[in-house]
């Protein structure tokens, strides 16, 4: 079998100089390195999406309960003006108002929360992973 690296045949890691593990050892550490962050960012990614839909759901949200403050406002005016029938329409088209705000409010809050930590917990756990690999490795080969 040969080595893909360097095109010469392989040699058991027995026969390896240290030199040529230490290289190794640095070419594979590279590799895992770039592949975790890419993790990483992919993770990181994903949760400043999560963060900037909930911002947004919250947006409308406020936005939604400005026009109830209107109609609320309204409603009062003209519950002053008119004794039934105009005010009533009004305040029921506030409750509406008010109670989609109240939905989307929830939703936002819901994606926010999803999106928090902003920590990319999977590369973080994988990253414990290989270390606790490498030293396994590095124990199993001092005592060999």
């Amino acid at each position: 079998m040969a080595d893909v690296l360097n095109g010469v045949p392989a040699r058991p890691l027995a026969e390896k100089s240290t030199a040529e593990l230490v290289q190794r050892a640095s070419e594979q550490l590279s590799r895992l390195v770039r592949d975790e962050l890419t993790l990483a960012k992919a993770e990181l990614a994903e949760k400043g999406k999560r963060a900037g839909i909930g911002a947004g759901l919250f947006g409308g949200a406020g936005v939604l309960a400005m026009y109830g403050v209107g109609a609320a406002i309204a409603t009062g005016v003209i519950a002053l003006d008119l004794v039934l029938p105009l005010w009533l329409a009004a305040l029921i088209v506030t409750v509406v108002l008010f109670a989609i705000a109240g939905v989307l409010a929830l939703l936002g809050k819901k994606q926010v929360t999803r999106a928090v930590p902003p920590e990319p917990s999977a590369a973080i756990a994988s990253v414990k992973a290989d270390v606790d690999e490498v030293k396994h490795a590095v124990k199993e080969r001092s005592r060999a």
